[in-house]
């Protein structure tokens, strides 16, 4: 523990490792948790968006792909016309 937080151990008057303050550690657990637990809720945003983006993404790519076809169904017309 002494390693990880000094701050969360208690020295005797020689300046060894007496006890563990548990009440920190429950209070740095907690701050911890809430930290991660933010991280997680900025995630799930963050993922959200990008799928709303994608969908988003998907549509249009669908319209540009129908508008494609549909020019290529009137280049063929006119080249078949040009030909005759």
């Amino acid at each position: 523990m002494e390693k990880i937080n000094p701050a969360l151990v208690a020295r005797d008057r020689q300046g060894k490792v007496f006890t563990v303050r548990y009440e920190a550690v429950n209070a740095m657990l907690l701050n911890e948790f809430l930290k991660e637990h933010r991280k997680v809720q900025e995630l799930e945003v963050a993922i959200a968006r990008q799928q709303n983006d994608f969908a988003q993404q998907q549509k249009e790519i669908k319209a540009l792909m129908a508008s494609l076809k549909e020019q290529t169904s009137q280049l063929q017309k006119v080249r078949a016309a040009s030909l005759k």
